[in-house]
């Protein structure tokens, strides 16, 4: 076999084994892709919850477990995906739950709906501030709980505290029997409008809801709040429900991760988002979510181009798993590519270098040994000269060459003659 067909094998030999590299690093890539993520929801009766399963509905088509974690509420879910040993990868959470400090520990994969701030009372008296709710016994939720970490800086701007108020631990369905029961004077509740005790609260005659007189102040005071007004009837037009326009302020529901989440489960995450959120509500017009508006977190690159561009050709035509290797599989390829084609290139011209240079490196020694020829006088070195050409030639003829190059091989014989007719006719006129 000539030297053109073994650099050809050995050029297709390296060119296979890189994609055969590229094949198994796409796996193993892919492989790192977790089949199973813990989910952080909320109490039991809770939207957080009911949300949780549906979750795990639509990413088990995928072959992704999602493991739901109940919880007391948005704020445990904070604490729980800021700790690396909990187990959690994603939780339900909502915008101003997590201090300034500890946001570079999360990402948000998307907003999902408005959280309105319920406040229900009872009484004769018309109540339209927070601050009304001073000397009063209002449940507020517990620690872990959303409702708490959204209130606690809204009752503080109204100087509510638990100096001049009675602030509870309640919350849900417990803090509405409370309200019914006459035991305390009011109860807040942060969630939608599906949400038990909330349901049930605004179908209650006994029970009133807080219309916020300031509700254009707040979001000046606190980014991640937006004003929302319920138009009288909206809840029940049969019923009235409820009687008249009421103003109310609102956060925004989130899913969010740590930065470290792999960017196919943040797609999956995305799309089960679409699917669950993007559908008109009370509050939500259709399509308006879910979306990675900014809140007070950080929004994850990965959703955000999700968000903006939606699945790719692979996603939305091969199975989740065979998407996601196949993507990394390009990914691995495009800079063998670009390095492989350029070297394709270069290996016809550095087959005719490597074969050249066995050639033409007998021509430097055949150069000199000819000036020497020329320019020796007196007493000449004739045996060295031949036995230096006899060298010389033996090696050219010890050379191998592809048929193409034969000529050049011939052409060096030819001048290791010319050379030898040289040194023999010195030798002749010397005698």
């Amino acid at each position: 076999m000539g030297l053109a067909p073994r650099s050809l094998l050995r050029g297709a030999a390296l060119v296979a084994a890189l994609i055969v590299l590229a094949a198994v690093g796409a796996w193993f890539l892919e492989s790192t892709i977790p089949r199973r993520i813990v989910l952080a929801s909320g109490v039991a009766d809770g939207l957080y919850h009911q949300y949780a399963q549906r979750y795990a509905k639509i990413l088990a088509r995928d072959g992704v477990t999602v493991v739901e974690r109940a919880t007391a509420g948005a704020a445990e879910n904070a604490q729980l995906l800021a700790d690396p040993k909990s187990g959690v990868d994603v939780a339900f959470m909502q915008a101003g739950v997590v201090p300034p400090a500890d946001r570079d520990k999360f990402v948000m994969l998307a907003a999902l709906y408005y959280e309105p701030l319920w406040v229900f009372y009872r009484g004769k008296a018309t109540l339209t501030q927070l601050d009304e709710l001073r000397y009063k016994k209002v449940a507020i939720g517990g620690a872990g709980q959303g409702v708490r970490a959204f209130l606690d800086p809204l009752l503080a701007a109204n100087n509510v505290t638990g100096f001049n108020s009675e602030l509870l631990p309640f919350t849900n369905v417990e803090a509405l029997r409370a309200l019914q029961a006459g035991s305390i004077d009011a109860a807040a509740f942060v969630g939608g409008l599906q949400a038990a005790a909330i349901f049930q609260a605004l179908h209650d005659p006994g029970l009133k809801l807080m219309s916020l007189e300031r509700a254009d102040a707040y979001p000046r005071r606190f980014p991640y709040i937006t004003k929302l007004v319920l138009p009288a009837g909206t809840v029940d037009l049969g019923l009235r429900v409820p009687p008249e326009d009421v103003n109310l302020i609102a956060t925004d529901a989130m899913l969010v991760a740590r930065p470290d989440l792999p960017a196919p489960i943040v797609n999956l995450l995305y799309e089960a988002a679409r699917e669950v959120h993007s559908g008109q509500s009370y509050f939500e017009a259709r399509h308006e979510f879910p979306n990675t508006d900014p809140e007070d977190l950080p929004v994850s690159a990965d959703a955000d181009r999700h968000h903006r561009f939606g699945p790719s050709f692979l996603q939305r035509t091969l199975p989740f798993s065979m998407a996601s290797y196949v993507e990394r599989l390009i990914v691995l390829l495009i800079p063998l590519v670009v390095i492989i084609v350029p070297t394709m290139n270069l290996v016809p011209q550095l087959l005719r270098w490597r074969v050249r240079s066995r050639i033409y490196r007998w021509y430097g020694e055949l150069t000199l040994l000819e000036r020497d020829v020329a320019a020796r006088t007196g007493e000449l070195p004739i045996d060295t000269w031949l036995s230096d050409l006899d060298r010389i030639e033996a090696a050219a003829a010890r050379i191998k060459t592809p048929s193409s190059y034969a000529s050049e091989a011939y052409t060096l014989r030819e001048h290791i003659s010319l050379v030898r007719r040289s040194v023999l006719a010195k030798a002749q006129a010397a005698t």
